[in-house]
């Protein structure tokens, strides 16, 4: 099939479009700006094209030869985004009908009954605009979609970590039937091969049904943290409650208002009828708490790169395109240099770091952390390393463990002091040639609960005198290095001259 994919940026089209492909599909993905995924992978073995969905013109050419179009955007975090929803789904629907489009495939909110969110109500209006020109529309209303970068998922993630003790509005005891991310993929990716008469809304959920205080509850089991004190309480009204979302979670206050605001409703399927046509996968529909241990492992893993990556992991994974409030926190502090040594000297000093050859900076603040990690119990300084000259995958240093050696080119350390969270320093070597070589070091540290939030924020003025001057007396000590191996020529050797200048 030929498909189309719009809002290829996006949370939800940006996972898709490569299970498109991988599917067999031919994809066109639409976006408002092709720069975006000029780096992302899967966009060679696509069409991107340029377009608005609410131009009519734009729209009719981006459909054209389409069979399947996936309605996959939407205006919230505007202030009037239930007027722009309107224009484009009528624009994106007249547009499919002239293209003679075979099938239209939306992603919606769930229905409810009474006086919905404007949310919710937007996404209903949506769904019927889509299907008022006649092309069969499939519609999918989803409550909460559990995966790294879901707004919702993202709320609830930030809610959980950063507040140990929660004074909650009622709706918190309402009940929510969320998906995981990747049994949303699996059916959007599946009526692209459904016969075209069928043209309906179908509710779409996992096997769980819970309150938002369970999904908080159990997220914090998952991640690890202390058990959550919720205390509902009933004067917080829905317009309170997104501003205290928005100023305790990174995500926008345009984004969380709604979102809050759709929670009054019970979001809990009618009917599982779409299995007549999608049976549910053979491992069946994921259940709330492995889909949040998927959400949780790529952040988790030592490969923090995982978000910035081109890769196409599981459904679950950070994307180059989810914004930035999005997969969790992550602090860095980067540092760099230019180094006038060739990448081989500055190398010897990197992989010769630790031990009794020290850390190139503020030895009395290493000294103390290793102090304190000793009478927290942690390992300390004292471990030292094996050998003053070679590393090796695995092993210890000090309170670091080696966990990647690039030799040349990359040393990842792991943190294994005491933490509120996780910690590693990478230190990489690149090529400045003809003129030497360059330091780039990275601190990374995922907290974890409001301890390690806190612990960032409080060590973080010290960044500079640590970290910063570590950068400097590395480069330092290499072009040093690199001197001596000049003068002595290729006999020469420049171990005990790296040691000179970290002393």
């Amino acid at each position: 099939m030929r498909c189309l994919v719009t809002g290829a940026t996006g949370y939800i089209g940006g996972r898709l479009a490569p299970r498109l492909i991988e599917a067999g599909h031919a994809v066109r993905a639409l976006t408002r700006d092709a720069s975006r995924l000029r780096d992302v992978a899967w966009a060679a073995q696509s069409e991107v094209v340029e377009g608005d969905v609410a131009d009519h013109d734009g729209a009719r050419r981006a459909l054209d030869g389409i069979d399947v179009a996936y309605f996959l955007v939407h205006s919230l975090g505007s202030a009037d985004f239930e007027a722009k929803d309107r224009v484009a789904a009528r624009t994106f629907a007249e547009a499919a009908a002239a293209a003679g489009v075979r099938r239209i495939v939306y992603l919606g909110g769930p229905a409810v009954e009474g006086d919905s969110s404007a949310h919710l109500r937007s996404r209903s209006e949506v769904g019927r605009l889509l299907a008022s020109t006649g092309v069969p529309t499939v519609v999918l209303r989803a409550a909460v979609v559990i995966g790294s970068g879901s707004a919702s998922f993202e709320m609830l993630r930030n809610l959980t970590e950063r507040l140990p003790v929660m004074v909650t509005p009622r709706w918190v005891r309402n009940r929510i039937q969320p998906i995981a991310v990747g049994d949303v993929l699996g059916y959007l990716v599946g009526w692209a091969s459904v016969p075209d008469e069928v043209s309906r809304d179908f509710d779409v959920g996992g096997p769980d049904i819970l309150t938002y205080g369970d999904m908080m509850r159990r997220y914090a089991r998952i991640a690890g943290l202390p058990p959550r004190l919720i205390i509902p309480v009933r004067p917080l009204s829905p317009w309170l409650s997104s501003l205290w979302v928005g100023l305790v979670t990174p995500v926008p206050g345009s984004i969380a208002k709604p979102l809050v605001g759709s929670l009054i409703h019970e979001a809990v399927c009618r009917e599982h009828d779409i299995a007549q046509y999608l049976p549910d996968p053979p491992r069946g529909l994921l259940g709330f708490d492995e889909s949040v241990r998927l959400a949780l492992s790529k952040i988790r893993d030592a490969d923090v790169e995982t978000r910035w990556s081109n890769a196409v992991g599981t459904p679950a994974d950070p994307l180059p395109t989810d914004p930035q409030w999005s997969g969790g926190s992550v602090y860095l502090d980067n540092r760099a240099k230019d180094v006038d040594a060739p990448p081989d000297a500055l190398w010897r000093v990197v992989v010769g770091i630790g031990g009794e050859t020290g850390w190139y900076s503020f030895p009395l603040a290493w000294s103390v952390r290793g102090w304190v990690d000793s009478l927290l119990d942690g390992v300390g300084l004292k471990r030292g390393r094996r050998d003053p000259d070679q590393l090796n995958v695995g092993e210890a240093l000090d309170f670091w463990r080696v966990e990647e050696l690039q030799p040349g080119h990359l040393l990842r350390l792991r943190a294994e002091m005491r933490l509120p969270g996780r910690a590693w320093l990478e230190m990489k070597v690149v090529d400045a040639a003809p003129h030497g070589s360059r330091y780039e070091q990275r601190a990374i540290f995922l907290p974890k609960g409001l301890t390690g939030h806190l612990y960032w924020r409080v060590i973080s003025p010290f960044h500079a005198a640590v970290f910063g001057g570590m950068a400097r007396n590395i480069a330092t000590a290499a072009e040093t290095a690199g001197r001596v191996d000049h003068t002595a020529g290729p006999a020469g050797s420049s171990s005990s001259a790296c040691h000179r200048a970290n002393r």
